[in-house]
């Protein structure tokens, strides 16, 4: 796909979208077993990806498939329009980088300037265990590839976004707060991002360490990356599913993320509730 045809399809899905849309502000991407944690949203329409130009077929069990918009009425400012992405897609997957983060080009189009992007991870960081809220303050991408990488076009944006502070400071501190009003365990952490879909070895969490990394995914990183050149707010919430491999002797399945997903669920829907009043 060339940079012409990428900005084609971006067009086309927005065009699509426009009329269900309703000029969102606010995005939010559910990561692995959290389709439960969507606040309350008045004038509510699901939209499948199947139905969208461009838009992957998700593969993977949590992840439904579905692009909501709604209003939240509630906001300290008045009601909010916001994108709600049940399902993402992922680089293990077999798709392109410029497929894993077309959603998010096409949330720019469509008015979007703050984005909240969830996942379930393997926590490195001792002190953060299961059911506890990491909120990323940076992460390292360890995927081997950029979605950046032969897309440029002047309307994405720069071609060298600048990724110091690419997670908003005040949305962490807005977040941590709301975790601290529900009892929910938390700290800033980094993000590594691995390849998968296997899950790491206790040799390369034993690596990720000493780099620096508090939790380790298989997601978000390309979709930061974009939302930092499309000039996006940016606000990462990764969910402790289990603690990394080596680290326990636990056997880890995808089976008993999506099991701790639907329980962490209605907490998560709080948490967001809480950030969209603030908003």
């Amino acid at each position: 796909m060339t940079p012409k045809e990428l900005l084609e399809t971006v067009s086309r899905a927005a065009d699509h979208l426009r009329a269900d849309a309703g000029a969102p502000r606010v995005a939010l991407v559910l990561g692995s077993g959290l389709a439960a944690s969507i606040p309350d949203l008045d004038d509510r329409v699901e939209v499948p990806y199947t139905e969208i130009p461009g838009f992957p077929k998700p593969t993977v069990s949590g992840h439904s498939g579905k692009l909501l918009f709604g209003t939240y009425k509630k906001g300290a400012a008045g009601p909010l329009r916001v994108a709600v992405m049940q399902g993402r897609f992922h680089f293990y997957e077999g798709h392109s980088m410029a497929q894993i983060t077309l959603p998010v080009r096409v949330l720019a189009a469509l008015g979007v300037k703050t984005i909240v992007l969830t996942s379930a991870v393997g926590s490195i960081n001792r002190t953060l265990r299961p059911g506890a809220v990491c909120v990323l303050s940076d992460h390292i991408n360890y995927l081997g590839h950029n979605p950046l990488r032969g897309f440029h076009t002047a309307e994405f944006g720069d071609m060298f976004p600048d990724m110091g502070g690419a997670y908003t400071p005040a949305l962490r501190k807005l977040a941590l707060a709301a975790c601290r009003k529900h009892k929910i365990a938390t700290k800033e952490g980094v993000y590594i991002a691995a390849p998968g879909p296997s899950y790491e070895t206790p040799a390369e969490i034993r690596a990720f360490a000493k780099l620096g990394g508090d939790v380790v995914g298989m997601s978000v990183v390309p979709e930061v990356i974009v939302a930092r050149q499309c000039g996006m707010q940016v606000l990462g919430l990764s969910w402790i599913s289990n603690m990394a491999a080596g680290i326990v002797k636990e056997t880890l399945t995808h089976h008993d993320v999506l099991a701790l997903g639907q329980r962490m669920a209605g907490r998560l829907k709080d948490l967001v509730a809480t950030l969209f009043e603030k908003l």
